[in-house]
């Protein structure tokens, strides 16, 4: 197959399954090497991303699928079933954002973090598929353990959890005095109980 034949194929592929496909099987199915699949997923990703076109690629670590462009939610949602959606409140985001940086990580854990009980927080996170149960932790008890889906990486924008930004001390200086500043306290507040990241 020529490169024009190759990107065709992708597309045709994507397509049909209409789901997340391993990079590994589509390059299997196409009869390509690694490389191959590589360049000819960069060139497709590069050309869906002009204005003309509707799609895109979504790479989800070592997945890739075809979806629908953000800009055309409104006409979609004229054709086809509403899309769920959902709101992510502070205390929503707060728990999510503590199981995507610790993951995998039990609900005591998060409760240890956040300082209170978790249990709505978890459960609403499940239901929006943005977080689900990963395992149990080899401990008494065996405690649930937690992390991110494939939808969280989607809803964010990540390709995988390296893609997450980094904070450093300064951020983490920055943003506990901000909590500090928020909840009433001032300069002579005690200091927060420090959290490693």
């Amino acid at each position: 197959m020529n490169k024009e034949q190759i990107l065709a194929a992708i597309e045709a592929v994507l397509f049909s399954i209409g789901e997340q496909m391993p990079v590994s099987e589509l390059a299997q199915t196409l009869q390509l090497s690694d490389e191959q699949i590589t360049e000819a997923l960069d060139e497709f990703s590069r050309r869906c991303g002009s204005e003309d076109r509707g799609v895109k690629l979504l790479r989800l670590e070592d997945r890739v699928q075809l979806c629908a462009k953000p800009d055309y939610i409104d006409t979609l949602i004229k054709v086809v079933n509403k899309p769920r959606t959902y709101e992510l409140t502070e205390t929503l985001l707060e728990t999510l954002a503590i199981v995507a940086y610790r993951q995998p990580v039990t609900r005591l854990d998060i409760e240890k973090i956040r300082g209170v009980k978790s249990d709505y927080s978890i459960n609403q996170l499940i239901e929006f598929g943005l977080i689900c149960e990963k395992g149990r932790m080899d401990a008494p008890g065996k405690p649930l353990l937690f992390g991110t889906t494939d939808e969280f990486l989607r809803h964010f924008g990540f390709e995988s959890i390296d893609d997450m930004p980094t904070f450093g001390r300064e951020d983490l200086e920055r943003f506990r005095a901000e909590a500090t500043h928020e909840a009433g306290g001032g300069p002579e507040s005690e200091p927060a109980e420090e959290v490693p990241v």
